[in-house]
């Protein structure tokens, strides 16, 4: 209503040059989460071309969150770990991102502490897990906002377009193979995130073993909150996966990713978890 020249909406994909504040925004998130609270991105889906795209927008955060756990006791517990997970794969990719720094590697850290020391409780419905994820989930879109996020999300978006699988899903299928695809490209940073993790002998194994570490505990995570290890199981079709490779090279997530990409790499990473 405040930016009438965008009211056909697809315009505004990618970084939106909108010019005057959306109308007042009070924000109650329901999950933990999105984080859409406190991030200036919000998620379109265009169901006629099977897309679903990032807009970045500083006009559109909200004026005021209200963060309270008991809105989010409501959830049931698929909704509970795909919403979670999700915020992992804000807090891991915005942690390795191209655009990461100091000041937001704490806030990754420290959401990576809480949501994989809290996800597993609040999944069985346990108050104090749901209310550490609030914070988790909040805490990790502060960060990632300041620095946008990688290749999980832009290939978790065209799964979701073209098949209607849950976003969360779709980042923590994905999240375990990425992270390994990544490794080689993030330093000492899966030792980070091994020892907030909790991971015994994190500080002492070598870089090439913590790296596989904090992959393997974030997989097992994925695993034990019920989340299928193969995109296959969410419908998945190989032939379509060279467009769906497509989509996600332009997607707008995909350039922060720490490693280069190309669509053939896109589709190999896909069909490894068919």
């Amino acid at each position: 209503m405040t930016n009438p020249e965008f009211s056909d909406v697809i315009s505004l994909e990618g970084v939106a040059d909108t010019k005057n504040p959306c109308l007042p925004i009070l924000a109650v998130p329901t999950t933990s989460g999105t984080a859409a609270e406190v991030t200036i991105n919000y998620v379109i889906t265009d169901e006629a071309n099977h897309r679903k795209f990032v807009c970045v927008d500083p006009h559109d955060i909200p004026i005021v969150a209200f963060i309270d756990s008991d809105m989010m006791m409501g959830m049931p517990k698929k909704l509970a770990a795909s919403t979670g997970m999700d915020a992992m794969t804000h807090a891991i990719e915005g942690l390795i991102t191209k655009g990461a720094w100091e000041m937001t590697d704490m806030l990754h850290l420290k959401a990576i502490e809480i949501i994989g020391h809290s996800l597993e409780a609040s999944v069985e419905g346990d108050q104090n897990g749901r209310e550490k994820m609030a914070l988790g989930q909040y805490i990790a879109g502060m960060g990632f906002s300041n620095v946008g996020l990688g290749l999980v999300h832009g290939m978790a978006h065209p799964l979701s377009a073209w098949y209607n699988i849950p976003h969360g899903v779709a980042c923590a299928a994905l999240l375990p193979t990425i992270m390994k695809y990544n490794k080689e490209y993030t330093g000492e940073k899966y030792r980070e995130i091994a020892l907030v993790l909790g991971i015994k002998g994190a500080a002492e194994m070598s870089l090439e073993d913590v790296r596989d570490a904090a992959c393997g505990e974030i997989d097992r995570l994925s695993k034990a909150v019920g989340i299928p290890a193969t995109i296959s199981e969410l419908g998945v079709k190989e032939a379509d996966i060279p467009a769906i490779a497509e989509d996600a090279l332009r997607d707008v997530c995909t350039p922060g990713n720490p490693r280069e990409t190309t669509v053939e790499e896109i589709i190999a990473l896909y069909q490894s978890l068919m």
